[in-house]
């Protein structure tokens, strides 16, 4: 590609209370997290969706509450990953799309998040290869694979011929060497990375407690080689990658020149607060 890709990078997820005080101004209400949080990070990927689809009216203030050109990213309802491991999807997937379609122009990628047990039998491959067969282009997937028997060239093809992002992804299930190296030859037009952490006993995600200077540098020479292959990045921190997501997001903005906006910086309006 002639020009580098444009990326955005945010948390997985927006509504923690450990992060008010230290991200979020003293007194922002609730309600005025998603503003303020927009205000430092262009997008944002959602968790609640692999619980229960969104109802109609949540959708909507995600819409309005958040500025123009903000992106969200949403996980697929585990009762299609998880409970139907991808077969007989058609009308629950359907109904999840006609919902988050209301996003309009600030719905990005839809996370496919396959659950470890999740294993490449041959059930399985037939499963998901259905499964992307039917899915609509007019949504951007990607899908992420928490057994390491997956990646292989087959499934890379397979991904490839549906213009469907190989998620990588920095967590307990797979080696980083492993994601980094699928990261020379993306599947899609875009790439979707994700930092999880492999040290779930964090419990206070209001600061950062994690040293991994090191494998941030190491993710943003992967980026950099995306940025020439792709034409837009989404990377996604979670708190127990170092502690407090937020910090994450800044340090990897840092490494790849973008514009960082400290928490001193952000301010909202009177009435927003308690």
């Amino acid at each position: 590609m002639a020009s580098k890709a444009e990326v955005f990078l945010g948390t997985q997820g927006w509504n923690y209370e450990d992060w008010t005080d230290v991200f979020y101004p003293h007194g922002t209400k609730s309600a005025a997290r998603l503003e303020t949080y927009g205000r430092a990070f262009r997008t944002v990927e959602v968790d609640s969706t692999a619980y229960a689809i969104p109802a109609d009216p949540l959708v909507r203030q995600w819409h309005t509450r958040s500025p123009a050109e903000f992106v969200f990213a949403l996980k697929v309802p585990q009762a299609v990953t998880h409970e139907r491991r991808l077969k007989d999807t058609s009308k629950l997937l359907r109904r999840f799309l006609d919902r988050v379609a209301k996003l309009e122009d600030k719905l990005g990628p839809l996370l496919v998040q396959l659950s470890p047990g999740f294993r490449p039998s041959e059930a399985n491959r037939v499963a998901l290869r259905e499964f992307l067969g039917e899915i609509s282009s007019d949504f951007r997937w990607a899908v992420e694979f928490r057994h390491p028997g997956w990646l292989t060239p087959a499934t890379m093809e397979l991904l490839r011929s549906r213009d469907v992002a190989l998620v990588l992804a920095e967590g307990r299930w797979i080696r980083r060497e492993m994601m980094t190296e699928l990261a020379i030859e993306p599947t899609a037009e875009f790439a979707y990375l994700r930092w999880l952490g492999q040290d779930r006993r964090l419990t206070d995600f209001s600061q950062t407690q994690l040293d991994r200077e090191d494998d941030l540098k190491f993710w943003s020479e992967t980026i950099a080689t995306l940025e020439t292959r792709v034409s837009q990045v989404f990377g996604y921190f979670n708190n127990y990658y170092q502690g407090h997501a937020p910090d994450s997001v800044r340090a990897m903005q840092r490494l790849l020149g973008q514009d960082v906006v400290e928490p001193a910086e952000l301010r909202v309006q009177g009435e927003l607060f308690a």
